[in-house]
């Protein structure tokens, strides 16, 4: 446990530094280049409730608030598309992107008229299981669903306050069996290492995926941002991360049979699309308020505040407020981590992009990896080994923690602004 406990203070002092953008006034849109294929992400920042442990940019759903939103939304997806860029697969996040699906389908009715995509995949929330809602979705051409569930446990569900918002997790199992088989592939999200959860109760939702059988399952850890970490001690109790380790390869052990690994913590019966689409897309755009691009070594942010997002692509303005320019160093690190998140890198690829300036620069991460165990040599590949996919939780768990602190940095800027809202 030593080892991971060093890991975590580690990457929470480097993340500090990694993931300090600066605020900038105007930034022209980027236009991308000719040949390159990204990842189109468009984030949809309602929700109907709030959930506490979240760091997402989301605001509590009101129709007089999201309809302009939609309509900016609109507008620079079509910015977008005059900017040369060539947008293969989509991933629609929120917030709850189906709190409003006529105007859903719209975005992506013009996102496919804009760019030549591949698939798409779409977040829900359990009580958007409907006919209504899910014919919509298969109608404008969703291959992934992504059905935010957390945990069949009722006790947690009521912990979390999801019970009384999406219902019992036999209601929700039902409903997942209902809808199996009409998408490609539909997701269970997952969440473990509640402070509230047991090692029996975590069995128990694994039986259920099992029995579902869901087609893809996403077993995120609980990641505490600064911001949540009170909340969540009130109301679940402290984290242990000691936990998290044994809950972590009891997870592996009972997937491993008929899941494939598609990144560290998702699993997959077959070849599918996944969350993080930042494993399969070297490079993404992001739209939408609160939204990321990665983009030539460039990740930038848009403004978090809906209503000067609106005013900014109101005036056909770019609505990126925040940028962080990698050094060839940080780039190099950004996609070891990455890459080996989903489980393998390619030193072919590597070599064409960085020569021999990759192992000469990392070449301490990579020993010490490989003297852990982590890694493994496969021909021209690096493979992460079961003890790997662990230590990969980690150092995932870690980032997006980073990113979940600068958003609630913004997002509490934007409250401040808005005189408490």
């Amino acid at each position: 446990m030593l080892v991971e406990t060093l890991m975590t203070r580690y990457l929470r002092q480097q993340n500090r530094d990694y993931l300090t953008f600066n605020e900038i006034a105007f930034r022209e849109m980027p236009r991308g280049i000719s040949g390159r294929e990204y990842l189109l992400y468009v984030h949809i920042p309602f929700c109907e409730e709030l959930c506490p442990y979240c760091s997402f940019n989301r605001y509590r759903f009101q129709k007089s608030r999201a309809i302009p939103y939609f309509k900016a939304l609109k507008e620079e997806i079509r910015l977008y598309g005059q900017r040369n860029f060539k947008c293969t697969g989509v991933y629609i996040g929120g917030g709850t992107p189906t709190v409003m699906p006529e105007a859903l389908v719209e975005v992506i009715d013009l996102i496919r008229d804009t760019f030549p995509v591949r698939e798409v995949s779409v977040e829900t929330n359990p009580n958007h299981l409907t006919d209504a809602i899910v014919g919509k979705l298969v109608k404008a051409g969703v291959n992934r669903l992504s059905v935010g569930v957390q945990s069949f446990d009722d006790l947690l569900l009521k912990a979390m306050e999801r019970y009384h918002k999406y219902g019992s997790g036999a209601e929700i199992e039902a409903s997942l069996k209902r809808y199996t088989g009409e998408f490609d592939t539909l997701n269970v999200d997952m969440i473990f290492n509640f402070p509230l959860q047991t090692m029996d109760s975590l069995r128990r939702d694994l039986e259920i995926i099992k029995r579902i059988p869901a087609d893809q399952v996403t077993f995120y850890p609980l990641m505490v941002s600064t911001a949540t970490e009170k909340v969540i001690k009130n109301t679940l109790g402290k984290v242990d991360y000691q936990q998290e380790k044994l809950y972590y390869q009891e997870i592996f052990r009972q997937l491993r049979d008929d899941y494939r690994p598609g990144s560290a913590w998702c699993f997959s019966r077959q070849d599918a699309m996944i969350d993080e689409y930042i494993v399969d897309y070297d490079e993404y755009l992001g739209v939408g308020s609160g939204s990321f691009s990665y983009l030539n070594g460039n990740i930038t942010a848009n403004t978090f505040a809906v209503e000067e997002y609106c005013a900014r692509l109101g005036e056909g303005r770019s609505a990126i407020a925040f940028s962080k320019n990698f050094s060839m160093l940080e780039r190099m690190r950004y996609d070891f981590m990455i890459k080996l998140f989903g489980t393998s890198l390619d030193l072919s690829v590597i070599r064409r992009r960085y020569g021999q300036l990759f192992t000469e620069a990392l070449w301490k991460e990579l020993l010490l990896f490989k003297a852990l165990g982590a890694l493994k040599e496969e021909g021209n590949r690096l493979v992460l080994t079961e003890k790997g996919h662990h230590y990969w939780v980690i150092m995932m768990r870690e980032f997006f923690i980073g990113v979940n602190n600068f958003r609630d940095i913004c997002r509490a800027r934007v409250k401040a602004e808005a005189g408490g809202e």
